[in-house]
């Protein structure tokens, strides 16, 4: 399984998905480097001494804001890495007859299914760190930004938590689909449950749309619509939990009064799911795994 692993690591390596993803990063960085550079810049015109209280709470009002941004954008760079680097491992391989040659050697299915499974989610998971060290590390310099070291942990792991959610879909989907076909799913179900993340925001800011509100019962349809697109895939759902774990804002709101205004909203700061959203989304996961893998022993090669 071992040989398996460090085989998928070097067709990644070779792969031009995962050349244009190093291109789009770059550009992101540099993107990102200038607007916290402009958000945290306008800290300076409120001529606040670094010993005022007030100063802290604008650093980190403004670090809210620039990690929210970037991990706003960057959760799709790692989403479409892990989708489109794993969209055809089967049926792709099956229609140029490298499965043909390797299944026939002494090793078991699932050894080669685990083994690819695990390829493909340390690679995606070690970007995501990457990803997530650049964004806070440019964040740090140019506002306030969270120190803990727990809390950075855990919001790491839900950050890269995407990355084994959508590898595993994916080659479930490949079971089934043509490499194109399962990339094209698997794009429109992670835009589902953004779009159901998006439709949960939005309705929060309008008191008409607000579930149980008497009347048209839109807001109940909307509250029915956003809970089962997140639940067809929970990508979105783990990535507003990360930034409430990051922030750890109810204890800031506690300690500050800090108010989460509309924008925060919107970047999904203040709208983090239940916990035991994280218990289904492991769930969902790992019955994906599994059916993966036994769909992939039964395939026809």
């Amino acid at each position: 399984m071992s040989i398996i692993w460090s085989m998928t690591w070097k067709e990644l390596i070779r792969k031009r998905v995962v050349l244009l993803t190093g291109m789009m990063t770059a550009v992101f960085l540099i993107a990102y480097w200038f607007i916290a550079s402009t958000i945290g810049g306008e800290i300076g015109q409120f001529g606040l001494s670094e010993n005022d209280p007030m100063y802290v709470i604008e650093r980190f009002t403004r670090g809210m804001m620039i990690l929210s941004l970037g991990f706003f954008f960057g959760t799709f760079v790692v989403a479409f890495l892990a989708i489109f680097s794993s969209s055809s491992v089967i049926s792709g391989e099956a229609e140029l007859g490298v499965l043909q040659a390797l299944m026939p050697r002494p090793l078991p299915r699932w050894k080669w299914y685990a083994g690819r499974w695990l390829g493909y989610v340390s690679f995606g998971m070690l970007y995501a760190l990457a990803l997530f060290a650049a964004i806070l590390g440019i964040a740090a310099i140019h506002a306030g930004v969270p120190r803990d070291v727990g809390s950075l942990f855990f919001a790491y792991l839900l950050f890269a938590s995407v990355v084994p959610l959508l590898v595993t879909v994916s080659m479930l989907g490949s079971t089934f689909l043509s490499g194109i076909g399962n990339g094209v799913l698997m794009t429109m179900l992670y835009g589902g449950g953004w779009l159901g993340g998006m439709i949960e925001k939005v309705a929060s800011q309008f008191a008409s749309l607000q579930p149980g509100r008497a009347g048209d019962g839109i807001g109940d349809s909307l509250s029915t619509i956003s809970g089962l697109l997140s639940l067809a895939m929970p990508a979105d759902g783990l990535q507003r939990m990360m930034l409430d774990r990051l922030f750890n804002l109810s204890g800031v709101q506690e300690l500050i009064g800090l108010r989460v205004d509309d924008l925060f909203l919107m970047l999904g700061v203040g709208s983090a799911p239940t916990p035991a959203f994280l218990g289904y989304a492991a769930v969902y996961a790992a019955v994906a795994f599994a059916i993966g893998i036994l769909r992939f022993q039964r395939k026809d090669l």
